[in-house]
């Protein structure tokens, strides 16, 4: 399974240590960020398995405070888990949305790999099949657009730059804080998965899913964290520029791998001609192939994260009925 680099997960059960780990996730997460393509799997990847990483971290923390039985903050980590639950719900089912549009270009590819000269008879049947993959990408993006709209809108996710963790929040023995500096944190990294893998609108735009100006306050001490974040949180908004769609690097590849082999067909039909069109067919074939594999480890991904908040769940429960 992924997990973010730099940080093991048997360091930081204090309070203040669970800071400094969100800290080192989140440097850790930008440094990758400015050596990757905008939005590729692989960044993903890292994003995902810095939530699962941070999830874990916060239950290795209570189990540390010896928190009293029957009090607020149990209903407290239940409703946060039930929100991660809920959004990386909405993002498995984003992201199967795309099976159908990877697997019918897969098929375009594998047909012509044994057919790569087209004359202008079968140009026809190539073409019929590409307006049909194209048709498959515009169904799964209007899907997922809803699924943003009726799912995650009600949500109403935030990041906050001015999140302030003051003495109000040290309930707990510090409990509250940690909560809330892990739900910000959350935010800023489910809004990022969702921008990249299900769709980016105004709902899940960096600009608009965001509160607070650009100074920022927090106290001394825990300050490190909200640095860190905030600085993530420009520099994806930088990159993400007013974009709509799924921003997924591989994504954007593979439609225009498919597009460009539409043109080169459209061409060819044009000369009445046999015409190769072999490396725009391996070029469409990497792409999605790459596309689908990327896929299908986020799901397992997601999967072994659910698992995850199910077993966490049931621990700090136990963690009360047998205190």
């Amino acid at each position: 399974m992924f997990r973010s680099s730099g940080t093991g997960t048997g360091t930081g059960t204090s309070v203040n240590g669970f800071y400094t780990f969100l800290t080192q996730g989140l440097d850790d997460l930008f440094r990758l960020f400015q050596s990757q393509h905008f939005m590729s799997i692989h960044f993903l990847q890292h994003v995902l398995s810095s939530l699962q990483s941070f999830h874990s971290q916060l239950i290795a923390v209570v189990q540390k405070l010896h928190l009293p039985v029957g009090e607020k903050w149990l209903d407290e980590y239940m409703d946060e888990s039930s929100r991660l639950w809920e959004v990386c719900h909405v993002i498995k089912s984003g992201i199967a949305n795309m099976e159908n549009y990877y697997s019918v270009a897969v098929n375009i590819a594998a047909t012509l790999e044994n057919h790569p000269y087209l004359n202008p008879q079968t140009s026809r049947q190539v073409l019929r099949a590409i307006n049909g993959c194209q048709r498959e990408r515009v169904g799964l993006e209007e899907e997922n657009r809803g699924l943003i709209r009726t799912r995650i809108q009600p949500l109403m996710m935030r990041f906050d730059k001015n999140v302030l963790i003051e003495s109000k929040f040290n309930g707990f023995n510090g409990f509250r804080g940690v909560l809330l500096a892990l739900r910000n944190t959350n935010s800023l990294l489910l809004m990022i998965l969702l921008s990249g893998l299900v769709y980016c609108s105004p709902v899940t735009s960096f600009s608009s899913s965001c509160h607070g100006h650009n100074s920022i306050n927090y106290s001394e001490s825990k300050s490190g964290f909200m640095v860190s974040a905030s600085r993530l949180h420009e520099k994806v908004m930088e990159n993400e520029d007013g974009q709509n769609g799924v921003l997924l690097y591989e994504f954007w590849n593979a439609r225009a791998a498919i597009e460009e082999l539409k043109a080169e067909v459209e061409r060819s039909k044009g000369t009445g001609m046999e015409f190769d069109v072999s490396e725009r067919v391996e070029k469409v074939k990497s792409c999605f192939v790459g596309l689908q594999c990327g896929v299908e480890n986020m799901i397992v991904q997601l999967d072994d994260f659910f698992d995850e908040i199910v077993e966490a769940r049931k621990k700090l429960s136990d963690l009360c009925t047998h205190a």
